[in-house]
């Protein structure tokens, strides 16, 4: 097949018209394209309000070295021929089964691929299955009761499943993971156009049915998942993994599972794990996150700022606008926003008693009155003070208190305009030309004193730099929620080439190891775990 690159089209467009497209710039008669497969599709806005879908096209013609051989290599090439190839089974003789703990993104789709090729996993979550999930967290932002162990962070599906599920990476994929992601989610219910869209998502509504179809072949494959199931210590002999206790919540109930392939992927929400493994002598490390709030817009404005001034007609086709803005500040540190849920809504992501934390979420169809974002600021172990590796979870912690108090107990709002001026008594947001679309009761407070002093003032110089860029982001009546904490793992877990801790049989993996940021790339990770043990150990018969 022949690649062909940047084929431009109005919006909208008819198939006639893109299949004729594909023909002049292939310099082909029309009927002479035998298939074609969209590989990727993004939007030029550079000349807005005047827009463009630009496509790129795998297609399928006669004669197709006669046909390159009179184009441009800027225009198309050899469509390459890779894909993803899962490796062959290795030698070694598994004695019990690989246990998975996590069914995040990560923990998921390691099992995915493992009982797609024959090794049985076992997968326990601390959570709930996604549905009884889906019943806890309504729950909780109707009432506020909270399950600490079904919630927002905690469950099948991962923190993800309660976010705009954004799919694009910013990982190199040589090797054509990403790809098999997208198809493995499409595949089990998402949207086909994930597949090629530049900026893919799927939405919480849509997550939540894939998650249950992906858990459902992984049982039809000969794996397991318990749910309701917390590791509380793993048996380690001579320096390698020999099996994990669990309990069975809520009644408590103790077991033990042997296993000497152990992968951890408990999501970056795990805080008591994480206390537990350092506990039993498991190295990990401090690490950088970033910290924050969330700012809410008035959707049209951002729609306006993005597209230009865009009839109906055309709008529907364009959906909900996203953004990306950054800013280096003159103290070197930089301000940023992170997960951009366009359409959306802010939502009380808490996981422990007495202490709130906020993200945003999105459903498919990003109809929601409001756009949000994090907008956050980068900490090192240095800001925090890491005397050991679980400095930045007591970091986290202390913020998320502060939070729960000034809100008390609800998610605190506050106008931007208040927020720069540190006052203490914010105005109330009922009048606000920024309605708060919020998960979750919440009130108004003073969110700049939830945050220490050097993130509190890069946050104010960064939005009034994006006032510069984006035309009312820096709108007096902007609304900040908080406080924006879990955006990836405060440590890290140490693995080597073979993607093993020192503590051998001991698979670290996905975003609360500390190598992921995102349902994508811990996905990614997951399956990367799946190959090296695939590699090197016989099916499970």
């Amino acid at each position: 097949m022949i690649r062909v690159h940047q084929v431009k089209l109005p919006i909208p467009h008819s198939e006639e018209q893109f299949r004729k497209k594909l023909a002049q710039t292939l310099r082909v008669p029309e009927g002479q394209i035998q298939k074609y497969e969209i590989r990727k599709q993004s939007l030029d806005a550079r000349k807005k309000p005047q827009l463009f879908y630009s496509y790129t096209v795998d297609v399928s013609v006669p004669k197709e070295a006669q046909v390159l051989k009179r184009l441009k290599e800027s225009v198309a090439g050899k469509a390459p021929e890779k894909r993803y190839q899962f490796p062959e089974s290795g030698t070694e003789m598994l004695r019990h089964r690989p246990v998975i703990v996590g069914c995040g993104p990560a923990g998921l789709f390691c099992g995915y691929m493992l009982a797609l090729h024959g090794y049985r996993p076992i997968l326990i979550e601390r959570g709930a299955p996604v549905e009884e999930r889906m019943k806890d967290v309504e729950m909780f932002w109707q009432t506020g009761y909270l399950d600490p162990d079904s919630n927002v962070q905690f469950g099948e599906g991962g923190a993800g499943t309660f976010s705009d599920g954004k799919l694009n990476t910013l990982v190199k994929d040589p090797d054509g993971r990403g790809a098999e992601v997208l198809r493995i989610f499409a595949e089990h219910g998402a949207p086909e156009d994930i597949c090629y869209v530049n900026k893919p998502h799927i939405g919480t509504d849509i997550l939540t049915k894939v998650v249950r179809n992906m858990r459902e072949f992984i049982l039809k494959h000969g794996g397991d998942v318990f749910f309701h199931t917390q590791m509380t210590d793993i048996d380690i002999n001579r320096g390698q993994v020999c099996g994990i206790m669990v309990k069975h919540l809520p009644e408590g109930k103790d077991s033990y599972i042997e296993t000497e392939v152990l992968i951890l992927a408990p999501g970056h929400s795990a805080r008591d794990t994480f206390f537990r493994l350092y506990e039993r002598g498991v190295a990990m490390e401090p690490k950088s996150f970033a910290v924050g709030v969330r700012a809410e817009h008035p959707q049209k404005m951002i729609n306006m700022a993005q597209y230009g001034d865009q009839p109906e007609e055309i709008q529907q086709y364009l959906g909900a606008a996203a953004y990306k803005v950054t800013a280096n500040l003159e103290n070197g540190r930089g301000v940023y926003s992170f997960c951009m849920c366009p359409g959306g809504y802010v939502v009380n992501a808490s996981s422990e008693e007495g202490m709130l934390a906020v993200n945003g979420m999105s459903y498919r169809d990003r109809a929601g009155e409001n756009a949000n974002s994090a907008i956050v600021v980068t900490v090192s172990p240095e800001d925090y003070g890491a005397e050991d590796a679980l400095a930045g979870i007591r970091f986290q912690r202390e913020l998320e208190r502060r939070a729960y108090e000034a809100g008390k107990g609800k998610i605190p709002v506050e106008r931007l305009e208040d927020f720069l001026s540190k006052t203490k008594t914010p105005q109330e947001v009922a009048e606000n030309l920024v309605h708060p679309q919020m998960k979750g009761e919440y009130c108004v407070a003073d969110v700049r004193g939830i945050l220490p002093e050097f993130i509190g003032d890069a946050i104010a110089e960064g939005m009034n730099t994006f006032g510069q860029k984006i035309r009312g982001f820096d709108h007096p009546d902007t609304l900040l929620s908080g406080v924006e904490s879990r955006t990836s793992s405060p440590v890290r877990i140490p693995r080597d080439a073979d993607m093993q801790h020192q503590i051998r049989g001991l698979f670290p993996c996905g975003e609360g190891a500390g190598y992921a940021g995102g349902i994508t790339s811990a996905a990614i990770d997951g399956l990367k775990i799946a190959e090296m043990i695939a590699a090197r150990f016989q099916k499970w018969m």
